[in-house]
């Protein structure tokens, strides 16, 4: 508990004490024009969502879940705050967690997972790479449609998280660098995410709010809820514009990195490690002697000062190597032999301080530290990450995951073993340079707190031998979605209860293919939705908006909302973009004698348009195996964003 106060007080710069109190300031002056106290309470409470989401005092989970427990806590001190009632019926307050799209999403990770676990997509990249060979502009739309496919069937991130190792050993047997591939990716990731409603949070979340949202509208304004593929057209279109985007203009807005400049045919190698990073480490074997004055000495000692990591120990007949070997408590002993990782300049001064006996070739580690046995690796921090906030000294990398980081790699800069960088805390999208044995990298890959990016190394095999089962309960629960007029939820569980069954998946796996982050993050926030929208404050604001644009043509008042609805997925989740803004464009709708189904519809799609900065989570997966920094993300995100608002508007005026 200490040290979650701690971090929260280390996020409280002046910048976000200063936001805070003008918040609180802007929250003040709003509750007095409100025309209830209740609807006053709602904008307080959203004011401070918001505040929360845009600065991240807490991780956005825990603020959905606090939000959560204050509508919760109405209901207890109603008669303090000047209510008759609590915001939220308590009865209700944790119905999020056995919603429909609750359920949907949870049953399309593990769905997702199973595809994967058969090998599906090594053959994908097999595929594509007979097809397009090594000519980027004929790889790009290949990638970028196959991404995009996967993803409306599957959550975008996790579309992208399972495409990021193809893409990398696309990226390794073409020679194409993988910076000019992974932005156009990730980008159709999420566009792809807009061809069917199961294919991001916020459409499989619409018509959840579409059904709270009749529950206040007479029975003549009843909207109906949308179909799997009511929206294909429209996600089509704008997958077919982002892969045009990248064929026509990528020469011109996909950033230079290092990666750029190299040949990958040699990713993974010690060769790519120090073209990309400028890592020249080795692997080097020394003993101590007996009278060595290390002797009771810690690892913790010695690594930092001298710029080593060791990796691998062996006293008498015991070989230490991997999880739960080695940690920085770990004591010299005379006679020890060690297994080190470093630059040979940092080597070679920390022997002759200590009077070590350096070996010319490995002899004690050859099989247990040979290429075929362990080597560098490239692994990625994914925003669902519960490392996140936390640095590799808390968490004891080294002894729990088995791996020796020696370089650390965010917003263009790599930082190296010698810099403290065990005790910088991780963030999303941190690329992380480690020395691992193999074993531990394919236990990794299961692991939903890293993105394995280095592929070319032996790993445990898939299950290839229960693609038709996979396959055949794929099927399934897409026909019942289809054909069918049960609910999603119940759908997509028959396909992931199959996946389990039938041997496609392990229960445990299942358990960690979901993104529990995700789920208590949606879960949380109906509520607030509920609130918005049964105090009347979705009403209230729906009419100061149509006060500015009601006289205006239709389609700029629809256009408005989905600016709305860029701006608010920019600064928090695109979930919590959907949950605020759902009500508020239903009663807009109805002001203005509008379809309140089509503008909610506007919302739902227009919380995918985010593309400028790296708040996605899509983006901040790609950002650190790409080489990104904002201003690339900027310079190609920003003529995505305005032909997403031009393709999206112009298609939904064409359909609906």
């Amino acid at each position: 508990m200490a040290k979650v106060w701690q971090d929260i007080a280390d996020k409280l710069s002046m910048k976000t004490i200063i936001a805070a109190l003008l918040f609180m300031i802007a929250g003040a002056y709003i509750a007095t024009q409100t025309p209830s106290i209740a609807i006053s309470w709602v904008v307080i409470i959203l004011l401070f969502t918001i505040y929360l989401f845009v600065f991240e005092i807490v991780d956005v989970d825990v603020a959905a879940i606090l939000i959560m427990v204050l509508l919760g806590l109405s209901t207890l001190l109603a008669p303090v705050m000047g209510l008759e009632e609590g915001l939220v019926d308590s009865s209700k307050l944790f119905n999020g967690f056995s919603s429909n799209a609750v359920m949907s999403i949870i049953a399309v990770m593990i769905i997702g997972a199973g595809l994967d676990k058969t090998g599906v997509m090594g053959k994908v990249a097999t595929l594509i790479l007979q097809a397009g060979g090594t000519n980027e502009k004929r790889i790009i739309p290949i990638i970028s449609s196959t991404v995009g496919v996967i993803s409306s069937f599957m959550q975008n991130v996790g579309a992208a998280a399972l495409f990021l190792p193809v893409v990398s050993r696309i990226s390794a047997r073409s020679g194409l660098p993988i910076s000019r591939l992974l932005m156009p990716m990730g980008f159709c990731a999420i566009l792809g995410g807009t061809v069917t409603m199961v294919g991001s949070s916020p459409l499989i979340l619409l018509n959840d709010l579409l059904e709270t949202s009749n529950q206040t509208l007479s029975p003549d304004k009843q909207m109906e809820a949308f179909g799997l593929f009511d929206v294909t057209p429209i996600g089509l279109a704008l997958v077919l514009t982002g892969i045009l985007y990248f064929v026509i203009a990528g020469r011109y807005v996909l950033p230079v990195t290092k990666q750029e400049k190299i040949d990958n045919s040699g990713h993974g190698t010690q060769q790519y490690f120090e073209d990309v990073y400028g890592i020249n480490y080795n692997i080097f074997e020394v003993v101590l002697p007996p009278d060595c004055n290390l002797v009771n000495q810690h690892l913790d000692d010695v690594e930092t000062d001298y710029r080593i990591r060791i990796v691998a120990s062996k006293v008498g007949n015991q070989v230490k190597i991997g999880p739960g070997a080695l940690d920085r408590e770990t004591d010299f002993e005379g006679n020890m032999v060690l297994g080190i990782v470093a630059a040979p300049e940092d080597l070679d001064a920390f022997a002759e301080k200590y009077n070590l006996w350096k070996h010319k070739e490995i002899k004690v580690f050859s099989e247990a530290l040979s290429a075929a046995k362990s080597g560098m690796a490239e692994i990625v921090i994914p925003p669902g990450s519960t490392l996140v906030g936390k640095s590799a000294r808390d968490v004891w990398m080294r002894k729990v995951y088995g791996i020796a980081m020696v370089g650390l790699h965010r917003a263009g800069k790599t930082l190296r073993e010698g810099e403290d960088i065990r005790s910088m805390p991780l963030q999303s999208g941190d690329t992380l340079v480690v020395h691992s044995t193999w074993s531990t990298l394919a236990r990794l890959e299961k692991d939903p707190n890293f993105v394995v990016v280095s592929t070319e190394f032996p790993h445990e095999e898939f299950r290839p031998q229960k693609i038709i089962w996979a396959g055949i309960f794929f099927s399934i629960a897409l026909a019942l979605v289809l054909f069918s007029d049960i609910r999603l939820s119940i759908a997509l569980l028959t396909g992931a209860l199959g996946m389990v069954l039938s041997g496609v998946l392990r229960m445990d796996e299942a358990y960690q293919a979901v993104s529990w982050k995700t789920v208590f993050l949606l879960a949380s926030l109906i509520p607030l939705g509920m609130a918005v929208e049964s105090s009347g404050t979705a009403a209230w604001i729906a009419q100061l908006t149509l006060q500015v644009v009601g006289d205006m043509p239709p389609i700029v008042i629809q256009t408005s909302i989905a600016i709305l609805a860029t701006f608010f997925t920019l600064v928090m989740s695109n979930v919590g973009a959907t949950v605020l803004l759902v009500p508020l464009a239903v009663n807009i709708a109805n002001g203005v004698g509008a379809d309140p189904a089509i503008y909610a519809l506007t919302v739902a799609i227009a919380t995918s348009n985010s593309f400028l900065i790296p708040t996605h989570q899509v983006n901040a997966l790609i950002m650190g195996p790409g080489g990104y920094r904002v201003p690339d993300f900027i310079k190609a995100g920003s003529v995505m964003t305005i032909l997403f608002l031009i393709v999206s508007m112009t298609m939904m005026w064409l359909i609906f």
